[in-house]
């Protein structure tokens, strides 16, 4: 989460992040490093969206894609979920404490995604701390469906 945060505040590159696996090879922490290479996401915009992300690869879902643009069949854009799988045109979001504040716009980009065929899960803090079994679930049964 920190190296997602890093890389999209552009305070550390991937090209960095991957050659210190080369530069500090055989030493301390780099088995750990490696890891945290081969699951960073550039593209995250905040903590609790890696964290469902990670959640999701742990639990041994293909990893989704984040904030990919989405069309509707005129080619026109209809939002960005916050994490995506674009094979069974499946969006999460992560609900923050500003979700409140931004529900009206919310609730229009959701209803213009699922007339383009998008289905949507939108989990909040509570969902994703305290019960990350039904997340999975979820997400699991969204995929196979």
């Amino acid at each position: 989460m920190i190296a997602d945060m890093a890389l999209h505040q552009s305070l550390l590159s991937l090209h960095s992040l991957r050659s210190s696996l080369t530069a500090y090879a055989g030493q301390r922490g780099v088995a750990r490093l490696r890891t945290v290479v081969a699951h960073v996401e550039p593209a995250s915009e905040s903590p609790m969206e890696s964290r469902v992300r990670m959640l999701l690869v742990l639990a041994g879902l293909p990893r989704p894609q984040a904030q990919v643009p989405v069309h509707d069949a005129m080619g026109r854009f209809v939002g960005r979920p916050d994490l995506y799988y674009p094979d069974r045109r499946l969006g999460l979001e992560y609900d923050g404490g500003t979700h409140r504040e931004t529900l009206a716009e919310d609730n229009r980009r959701q209803n213009l995604q699922l007339d383009a065929g998008v289905s949507l899960l939108r989990f909040t803090a509570r969902d994703v701390l305290g019960n990350p079994d039904l997340v999975i679930k979820l997400v699991r049964r969204a995929l196979a469906a």
